[in-house]
């Protein structure tokens, strides 16, 4: 199924069951992404891609979209700093990719891609993400 046929529904009719309401004394990430599941998917910003990316929530539809901005943008600053968006994406278990397996190679061509300078400049153990990924992704084949 290509997961960005349905950018006009929200992740709580994509990925059932539809989620309850957070309690009452959730934390604000919980409360997020919450709200997150409820909004189409066309509408979400890089921030909350990130967000529900790193909460491992519906990644089977958050990561085609993830991926189609890295290509793009592959060190794109999605809330606290450039190429946060990419190393929460190279982050998610490899089993997640397993769904995905050409996106997961897109996203290795990506980062193959990438001078050296600017991965070195990415935060301290960056690097070693982005190889274990490209290690891993490589096993999907």
């Amino acid at each position: 199924m290509d997961r960005l046929l349905h950018l006009d529904r929200p992740l709580d009719e994509l990925d059932p069951p539809r989620w309850a309401p957070p309690a009452s004394d959730a934390t604000r990430l919980v409360r997020k992404v919450h709200e997150l599941r409820r909004i189409p998917l066309g509408e979400l910003e890089p921030a909350d891609l990130r967000t529900l990316i790193s909460q491992q929530v519906a990644l089977p539809y958050v990561l085609p979209l993830a991926v189609r901005l890295l290509v793009e943008e592959p060190l794109l600053d999605a809330y606290f700093y450039e190429g946060d968006l990419l190393l929460a994406t190279v982050s998610v278990p490899v089993s997640a990719w397993s769904l995905l397996p050409d996106l997961a190679a897109r996203l290795c061509a990506v980062i193959r891609a990438l001078p050296e300078a600017v991965v070195a400049g990415l935060p301290r153990g960056a690097a070693e993400e982005l190889a274990r990924f490209v290690t891993g992704a490589a096993s999907l084949r």
